[in-house]
Formats: C-alpha cells, structure tokens, sequence
C-alpha cells in the first residue's frame, strides 16, 4: 500500500488566514475560489497574495518567506512588441512619377487626375492603368 502523507499547503494557509483577516475583500475571495478550482494561481496573483498577507501582523514569517521562494521560482513572462503595422501594399513609385510627370504638362487631364485620386488612396493600379499612363507619357514627349 503506498501511504501519501498529507503535504502542507502555505498557499491554501494563507488564504484561509487572509479570509480571516480581510472577510469581506472580494480580491481574497476570488483567489480563495480560484485555488480552489484549479489548484494553483498565476504569479501575479501569488505576489498580490503575498502583498495582502505580509500586511496581517499575525501571519507566520515562515509562510510568507516560503511563499516568496514558490513565487521567484515561477517563470516570470514577458509580453514582446507587436511589430508596427504594415500596409497591405506598397505604393507603385513608377506610377506615382507618372502622374506627376503628366500632371506638371497638363494639371487638368481628367484620367490622370482620377488615376492620382486613386493612387492616393492606396488603391492598386492595374497593370491596364499604368499601362495607359506610359502610353500618355509617350504622348506628351
């Protein structure tokens, strides 16, 4: 037969002295239910634990250093940058000079100026558009 001996849990412990101490803070509580549950809390909680405990003047010194050793061995995780957003396209920097080319000849071309609204809006031009700006560059020249 193998006998498990009852461990000593310093977590359970000190939420039941907190509760005791602090009965109506909801904080406590939530631990006190979510250990329950799940059998163990993230280390974030374990410090606001701590934190809370370490303010009660009859709490055993023993549990608290305890506690600390069970929270510095947890592995602390750090969130990384999101990378900044990128735009689902690059502009068509040919075309853009395109535009701009026709545009100091003839600022008032209609097509070219829809073309450039477009461009602006960071729209894709289709290979039929910029193909048509070449052919009105070729006109201006």
């Amino acid at each position: 037969m193998n006998i498990k001996k009852p461990r000593v849990d310093i977590v359970n412990d000190l939420l039941e002295e907190c509760i005791l101490a602090y009965p109506v803070s909801s904080f406590i509580i939530s631990l006190y239910k979510q250990y329950q549950l799940r059998g163990s809390l993230s280390k974030k909680q374990l410090q606001g634990l701590h934190s809370k405990a370490g303010k009660i003047k009859d709490v055993s010194i023993s549990k608290l250093v305890t506690l600390e050793a069970i929270i510095k061995r947890m592995p602390t995780r750090y969130k990384s940058e999101l990378p900044p957003p990128q735009p689902l396209f690059e502009k068509d920097k040919e075309a853009g000079l395109l535009i701009e080319t026709i545009l100091e000849k003839y600022p008032q071309h209609k097509r070219v100026l829809f073309l450039k609204l477009k461009y602006e809006n960071n729209e894709l031009l289709s290979t039929a558009e910029v193909s048509e700006l070449k052919k009105f560059k070729q006109l201006i020249k």
